[in-house]
């Protein structure tokens, strides 16, 4: 399994063979420098920071991000070796992780897709309310309702999406699709096997 760590730039479409339009998301992937090697994982950082911007704890590891990767085959990696995006090819399959869009708190019409209630018949400020949150027994409120709350900021992965193209001059990934989250989010790039 490959893996690498990236930052969402933006939407954009591109053109393919056959002259129709396909929504890509461009990643700046890379490069990311290992950082240790345990038995059976391999910690690795993006983003060097300056001296000024590096603490005494992080003189190791002067990194703006470190991830830990679980992989079976952690003998071929060294500490200082660099990843690039060679081990890539394009019209491979990759599974993304990362953090959505933080929405704050949200009714539940936006957050579960509740329909809300009818306009007419005599209610009055009750279009989005969720209604009935329980019977008359038991006295409380179920673990688990839907109900308003906080929505976004989740690790989410995606995967199956499809590398549309690859740029090792400019460290750029043309993922097919969205991607999780907002501009400049932190994503983990690594192939299905």
């Amino acid at each position: 399994m490959r893996f690498i760590l990236g930052k969402k730039i933006e939407m954009t479409q591109v053109f393919n063979e056959d002259k129709k339009v396909v929504p890509v998301t461009l990643i700046e992937a890379g490069p990311c420098f290992v950082t240790q090697v345990n038995e059976n994982s391999v910690q690795v950082g993006y983003e060097k920071l300056k001296d000024k911007q590096v603490k005494k704890p992080q003189k190791d590891r002067p990194y703006r991000y470190l991830k830990e990767q679980r992989t079976e085959n952690s003998e071929q990696f060294k500490t200082g070796m660099k990843i690039t995006l060679k081990g890539f090819t394009e019209g491979e399959k990759v599974v993304i992780s990362g953090i959505t869009k933080g929405k704050g708190f949200q009714g539940g019409v936006k957050r579960h897709g509740f329909h809300g209630r009818n306009a007419t018949h005599g209610t009055k400020h009750e279009e989005r309310t969720i209604g009935s949150i329980g019977s008359g027994f038991p006295q409380r409120v179920i673990k688990g309702r839907k109900m308003p709350g906080r929505m976004g900021s989740d690790r989410v992965s995606m995967k199956g999406l499809k590398i549309v193209k690859i740029d090792l001059k400019n460290n750029i990934l043309a993922i097919k699709g969205a991607v999780p989250g907002h501009r400049g989010t932190m994503l983990e790039i690594r192939t299905l096997k």
